[in-house]
This record gives C-alpha cells, structure tokens and sequence, in this order.
C-alpha cells in the first residue's frame, strides 16, 4: 500500500503547471485533492513519475458571479461550495450534491475540478454538472477551449482531456428563478459512492414543466445525460404516467455492472427509485 516512487512538483502559476505537464507527458499526473489518484498509486495501479500538485495555484480557486454564470476554479473545495452564499443563492443544486459526496474530511480536501474532471462514473459532480448545462474551461500550453461537460465524458476515466491538459474552471449558467432541483442519492454507508443517484433541475410554467434535464450517476460507464426521458416530461405536468413513462426511459439507457453496490438489475431499478424521488422534491422547490 505504497505508492511507487515520483518526482514533486507544486507550480505556483497555471503557465508553469501546463509547462510541466506538456514537458513532462505522459509521465506526469495532475494532483487535485488526491483522493482518486493517491489510492490508486498505493495499489500500483497507476504510477506516474511526476505529480504535478496544483493546490499552490491561487488563479484556480474561487467563486465568482460573470454576467448570467457562475464561474468555479478547478480547486475549489466542496466545503467552499457548500459554504458559498453565491451558490446557495444561484445553483443550489451543487450545494445539495456537495453535502453527500464522501464525508466532511474529504469535502475539506476534494475540489470540484478533481470530481468532475477525472471520469469516474462513481464521482457525483459530472452528472450533476450535466444537468446543470455547465462547460468546462481545459488549458495546455496552447491556450484555453470550453467542452460542455455533456460531451466530455467518454469512458471509465477516460475524458476530452488532451495530453498536457488540465480542467482549470468551470462555467455554470444560472438557472431561471424559480427553478426546483434535487440531487437523490442511495448509498450503502456514509462516505461511499453511489449504489445510484439522479440530479434534476426543472422549471414550471403554467402547472406543466417548461424545461427539464436529468443526469444519473455510477449507473454506466459515466454519467449520464438522460435527454429522452427528459423529453417525456417537458410539457407535462408530472402525472404519474408520465413519470413513470420517464423513469423507464432513463432506466433503458443504464448499464451498472453487478459489484459490491449490489446487483445490475437492482442497481438500474434504484436508478428509477431515486429519479422519482428527485422529479418530486424538484417539483415541490420550483415557482410557477
């Protein structure tokens, strides 16, 4: 349970941390808050040669409002997003999520770049950031481009990231006022993944829903976007035949694999159990 041997490294700017990870290749990590990384050194399951710790870069943490978004530095810590009135007030969604990812020790260490940047479909933030419509601001030494998180995700730990890439911000719009959201969770114990999760956040208008976007989480091999079953239920106004028209949908595009979570089939119906769950608290927070 000890990790191979590596070269440090803790840059003090974002120009120096993409210089060595473009220098370094494929021979350097990139180190957030190190819970996803550092265990997987200790089984030697990855061992990079040189950990590049950007937790002394000050332009990568914050939480500032930019006209109609919200703006995340990479290494920001969930406790700072659950702490911010910015957030509470804006995107509560992220607030809800933040409170159930692991336990208070880890959320004063973990950032939110690290949970949505690495590809684990177990992370909570990439489904969560999907519903939101959120994009992601990745920097090499060539400059910076935006990748909605929507398209990011490709695989188990596998993302949009180029070589000598790093997520270093993320762009949130606003959702509309008066907008109902909920993050449904079920999980074995406190601190674990999720056996199955499903973020929502929708708007009403007139007693049926005027927008909707759903994102599951740790039932596939990354989150999911579910737009089909999102679909279904915008112009409703969430009967139960729609909702459960819905949750089939969303249930169809899963793919859990049976582990310690539980069984596959089990894992897909809890998937359901939590977006219904979700679609009702969501419906008793939103206006109109």
């Amino acid at each position: 349970m000890i990790p191979g041997a590596f070269a440090y490294h803790r840059p003090k700017s974002v120009a120096d941390a993409v210089a060595l990870l473009a220098d370094l290749g494929d021979d350097a990590r990139p180190l957030a808050g190190g819970h996803s990384l550092i265990p997987v050194m200790k089984l030697r399951l990855a061992e990079p040669a040189h950990l590049v710790d950007l937790g002394g870069i000050a332009d990568l943490k914050g939480i500032r409002a930019d006209g109609n978004d919200v703006v995340i530095g990479a290494m920001t810590t969930q406790h700072e997003v659950i702490a911010s009135d910015l957030l509470a007030s804006k995107a509560p969604l992220l607030r809800e999520a933040a409170l159930v990812i692991a336990d208070p020790q880890v959320r004063y260490v973990g950032t939110i770049g690290g949970n949505a940047a690495n590809g684990d479909p177990g992370n909570d933030m990439p489904a969560v950031m999907m519903t939101l419509g959120a994009t992601y601001e990745l920097t090499s030494k060539a400059g910076t481009r935006k990748v909605a998180a929507r398209d990011f995700y490709q695989g188990v730990y596998t993302t949009a990231l180029q070589p000598g890439e790093m997520l270093t911000a993320i762009r949130i719009p606003v959702p509309p006022a008066g907008h109902g959201w909920a993050y449904e969770k079920l999980k074995r114990k406190i601190g674990d993944y999720a056996t199955a999760a499903a973020a929502v956040v929708i708007t009403v208008a007139g007693g049926k829903v005027a927008s909707c976007a759903i994102g599951l989480t740790n039932v596939g091999d990354t989150a999911l976007f579910a737009k089909d079953a999102a679909a279904i239920l915008t112009g409703s106004t969430l009967d139960d035949a729609t909702v459960g028209k819905a949750v089939a949908a969303a249930e169809a595009i899963t793919s859990p694999a049976s582990d310690a979570h539980g069984p596959a089939a089990y894992r897909t119906k809890m998937a359901g159990v939590m977006l219904r769950r979700a679609l009702a608290r969501a419906r008793s927070r939103a206006k109109g």
